[in-house]
């Protein structure tokens, strides 16, 4: 099986642009292609994972990455699958969070010996002019085509601005500077970006008389879509500090069971014909295919080490038995305890279980929070430092969110 055979084998390609061209280039290793990250944060999550093992897989076959970090584009934010538009960000907040992202691209992509490049598109829009973009970009763009792009049909209806607007001419920009200057003759990117992907590889083809080429690649799991990487707490990021080991793995661990052996097929390096063999997995064998998933990909941001851990940890949250030290914890200090105790809605808080007293008094009035296994329905229950002496207690928030509470 060829290189792009497993890409389409494994429900990665959703549309291309000359597809016997491409077949070419990536099978022989001759992509030079890129994948765009806007940096409106300063982690990656796990919404960035299908370009992330993308790049990874291509890179393994000999093909060059780019990724491109949009400095520039976020100064104005991207309209594409959105129905708002994105807050403007400081030149340091961008830089900080670009330099964020490279450490933990680090983790799939060798950027060892030219072997991939980073690059940033403020390098060369930050210094255009208004009068050589109408001049030597504009031209080329008809308002008519780009306003039956879906990206602006969707903002059309709340408003969409100038500045929003300019959002496919600035991307298409960028295709046409990565060919110039290193070669890129393809990029990549979801599906919601085509319509952008296409003014790139038009531009080139009218300025320059040469051909580039664009795939997108299906967003991850239909059934998800956007919500792709986010839970009923926030996001989930490939940064430790912000989503533990433990919890990155259980995101995976509590994947629908129709979207298990997807998520498999496009996200890890299994065989083919090892995720074959699942497809007959019924009721418990797919359980035990969501932890294969969560292993594997815990492993791939995390290392080997953490996700091991994770999964002890979950074995003994669930299965019993076994060690809860690798489970997140939160250590209480005597700051926490008001007269030597501390209510139910502060120990939400300060485990991170609920953004605030009001949020946790919600979670337990619907009665979704258990302490030491017992569920609370009283607001006005304490606990005492005592309490949490030696391995301290679980508090657990619904089905899929726990912390190991302690004291120091």
């Amino acid at each position: 099986m060829t290189v792009y055979d497993e890409l389409v084998a494994r429900g990665l390609i959703a549309q291309v642009t000359d597809e016997a061209e491409i077949k070419e280039l990536i099978n022989n290793g001759k992509a030079v292609f890129y994948i765009g990250f806007d940096p409106t944060a300063d982690s990656l999550h796990v919404g960035h994972f299908m370009a992330l093992c993308l790049m990874k897989r291509l890179q393994m076959a000999g093909n060059k990455p780019i990724a491109l970090i949009g400095g520039g584009t976020a100064m104005i934010g991207d309209p594409s699958g959105r129905t708002d538009m994105r807050q403007m960000m400081t030149k340091e907040t961008i830089q900080h969070n670009c330099d964020c992202f490279k450490q933990q691209m680090s983790r799939f992509i060798d950027f060892s010996e030219g072997k991939a490049m980073m690059v940033n598109n403020a390098d060369w829009l930050m210094d255009l002019n208004y009068i050589e973009v109408l001049r030597e970009v504009g031209a080329h763009f008809s308002v008519n085509r780009m306003l039956t792009a879906e990206c602006y049909k969707q903002r059309m209806e709340k408003g969409l601005s100038f500045l929003e607007f300019n959002y496919m001419i600035m991307q298409s920009y960028d295709f046409y500077c990565l060919f110039q200057k290193y070669g890129c003759n393809m990029q990549f990117g979801g599906d919601d970006q085509w319509s952008n992907m296409l003014g790139g590889t038009e531009l080139i083809r009218r300025k320059l008389g040469k051909d580039a080429y664009a795939m997108t690649i299906n967003l991850l799991l239909n059934s998800e879509g956007k919500k792709m990487g986010k839970t009923q707490s926030g996001a989930v990021w490939l940064d430790p500090a912000k989503t533990s080991p433990f919890d990155f793995f259980q995101y995976w661990r509590n994947v629908a069971d129709d979207d298990v052996l997807k998520c498999i097929r496009m996200l890890t390096f299994l065989p083919l014909e090892e995720i074959d063999a699942m497809e007959s997995w019924q009721g418990a064998e797919l359980n035990k295919a969501k932890e294969i998933l969560a292993f594997e990909l815990t492993k791939l941001v995390h290392g080997e080490e953490e996700a091991a851990k994770a999964k002890e940890a979950s074995h003994a949250l669930f299965a019993g038995g076994g060690s809860l030290a690798n489970m997140p914890t939160v250590a209480l200090t005597d700051a926490d305890f008001t007269d030597g105790t501390i209510d139910i809605m502060a120990l939400l808080v300060s485990a991170g279980l609920a953004t605030s007293r009001s949020d946790a008094r919600r979670a337990v009035e619907q009665g979704g929070v258990t302490v030491a296994d017992v569920k609370i329905s009283d607001i006005k229950t304490v606990y005492t430092p005592e309490q949490f002496a030696g391995e301290g207690l679980i508090a657990k928030r619904g089905k899929k969110k726990f912390v190991k509470v302690t004291v120091s």
